[in-house]
């Protein structure tokens, strides 16, 4: 099971994922996000620790000058692609800067998993969201969830992790109901709104890790 805690912004929220097992932190790069941080705010929370978690941006249908001038100050692991980024644009990123990719998709039927295929050469992970609401400023962190079951006995073409509206109360549930090897959550263990809580973090990942033991 793996497990992302994405926009980590301080550094009680990075040791919380950190000691509590968490497979990938994520950092934002999109100033409306209550959780955006800049690349220097990033680089010096990325660069203090080694081995943990796979260190993920999340950038929102970025140009090749953002994601170089990133890479020169946070160590990524991993870029994630949140916008309408194509196929043939996340292939490009992929190649052009040498990094595995994760798509972030919104999901709200099953007709959406379609675009899974037109990614699957393109991507090394897929990011399964619900869709913004209409008007939204932010492509995800909504605390919104799909209908986990849409999921059940799918297998898409890459690893990919549940995103939306998961908490540790739901986790287990959400893991259950869709299958997922993954699950991603950032709204779902904060304490105010773009501030993680370490109690939630840990809570959070142990509910998830056992509940696929």
């Amino acid at each position: 099971m793996l497990v992302k805690i994405c926009g980590i912004k301080d550094v009680p929220g990075l040791e919380a994922a950190r000691e509590a097992g968490a497979d990938m932190v994520g950092f934002v790069f999109f100033p409306p996000s209550p959780r955006a941080v800049t690349p220097a705010e990033a680089g010096l929370l990325a660069r203090s620790y080694t081995g943990g978690p796979k260190r993920v941006g999340l950038f929102v249908d970025p140009d090749d000058a953002t994601l170089a001038a990133t890479l020169a100050e946070v160590p990524l692991d991993i870029l994630q692609l949140h916008g309408e980024e194509s196929p043939a644009r996340a292939g490009d990123i992929r190649l052009r800067f040498g990094k595995p990719v994760m798509k972030a998709l919104g999901i709200g039927s099953k007709a959406d998993l379609a675009r899974l295929a037109d990614y699957a050469d393109q991507v090394d992970y897929f990011l399964l969201d619900a869709r913004p609401p209409p008007g939204s400023a932010l492509p995800g962190g909504n605390a919104l969830a799909f209908d986990w079951a849409l999921m059940k006995g799918e297998q898409p073409p890459r690893p990919w992790l549940l995103a939306g509206g998961l908490t540790p109360a739901n986790v287990a549930e959400a893991i259950a109901a869709s299958d997922a090897p993954g699950v991603d959550v950032s709204s779902g263990v904060e304490r105010a709104r773009g501030i993680k809580d370490p109690a939630a973090i840990a809570a959070f990942i142990a509910a998830a890790k056992s509940a696929r033991a």
